[in-house]
């Protein structure tokens, strides 16, 4: 289709269209530094809404993905583009990040248990899910420039999201990395090195968004990694641990967690074991209802794909048929 070609990845990535986007790249480059500044020099100063650490990784990752989300999505034409709930669905889910990591909402959850648990509940489940329910991938690789599409693609990178997007290793590593963090003595180091903090947020953003792609994927099998049995499969499986472990927290009769009493809570009245149980509830019901919700998402994806079949596909009307829309809804 003519259309199509011009607007495929290599000419999008090209270096003519790109100098046209110099300016909204040094917009974001010339922000950056001005955050950057500011936090150093003057954090008193800045609203709420501005970092209370700032990080350029994070920062650059969240801004540079939404223009190039906004740039594949311009590209092409109205009909081939994703529809408006997927594109809110993004917009929504990089918010949800964003808004725990590169705003104030950082020092809460640097103060108070909770906080925390509402921190990593929203950059582990409730952002890369609504990020995968909106499959905004070829619409960021559209947009990138033609050099960083060609990194991303290369066959290294490629094998390694492979291998970890093996259903039980991903299942494995969505369940542990969440409470491999809340061992009581990691999590104490975790909160007093800012290396270790970083690596431990960003083990939750990115692993999150690879689960959640691979048990959202809106496509059959294949060329889907999983069948939509599997996906379902997966969407369960991970909620009893998640469960079990959220019990564990909320029903301790001692307090695990002793670096929010060193470092002084947000709360102080509220005491280190209602911090607590606050938290391990926070850590059980929400996940659990986040598997339910992609549970349903898998159900309703499987069941738009019988009805594209069905619709592409003449069959026999003599003999019945059974679609998942019969016990999906």
């Amino acid at each position: 289709m003519v259309q199509a070609d011009n607007h495929s990845p290599s000419t999008i990535g090209s270096d003519a269209p790109a100098k046209k986007h110099d300016a909204i790249y040094f917009a974001i480059a010339m922000a950056a530094l001005a955050l950057w500044w500011l936090a150093r020099k003057h954090a008193s100063l800045l609203p709420l809404w501005a970092p209370w650490e700032f990080s350029w990784f994070e920062f650059l990752s969240a801004w540079l993905t939404i223009y190039w989300y906004i740039r594949g999505v311009a590209a092409v034409s109205a009909v081939e583009r994703p529809s408006l709930l997927r594109q809110i669905s993004f917009f929504i889910g990089m918010l949800v990040i964003y808004a725990v990591l590169e705003t104030h909402f950082e020092y809460l959850a640097e103060h108070q248990f909770f906080f925390n648990r509402i921190q990593h509940v929203a950059m582990h489940h409730i952002g890369p899910l609504l990020i995968a329910l909106s499959w905004p991938g070829a619409e960021i690789k559209r947009g990138m420039p033609a050099w960083f599409r060609r990194l991303v693609e290369h066959r290294i990178p490629a094998s390694i999201v492979h291998v970890l997007q093996q259903p039980v290793l991903a299942a494995f590593l969505f369940v542990g990395s969440f409470f491999f963090w809340l061992i009581p003595s990691i999590h104490f180091h975790a909160m007093i090195d800012p290396r270790l903090f970083a690596l431990m947020n960003w083990t939750m953003v990115i692993d999150g968004i690879l689960y959640w792609c691979l048990v959202l994927d809106p496509r059959s099998s294949p060329p889907a990694r999983v069948s939509f049995g599997g996906r379902a499969a997966l969407a369960v499986v991970v909620m009893f641990p998640q469960i079990i472990g959220g019990a564990l927290i909320t029903f301790s009769s001692r307090d695990l967690y002793s670096f929010y009493d060193l470092c002084g809570r947000i709360y102080p009245n509220l005491g280190a074991h209602y911090d607590q149980t606050v938290g391990g509830l926070i850590t059980w019901i929400p996940p659990a209802m986040m598997s339910v919700v992609a549970l349903l998402l898998v159900l309703n994806a499987m069941r738009l794909s019988e009805e594209r079949s069905l619709a592409n596909e003449p069959h026999d009307e003599t003999t019945p048929v059974i679609d998942a829309s019969q016990w999906t809804g």
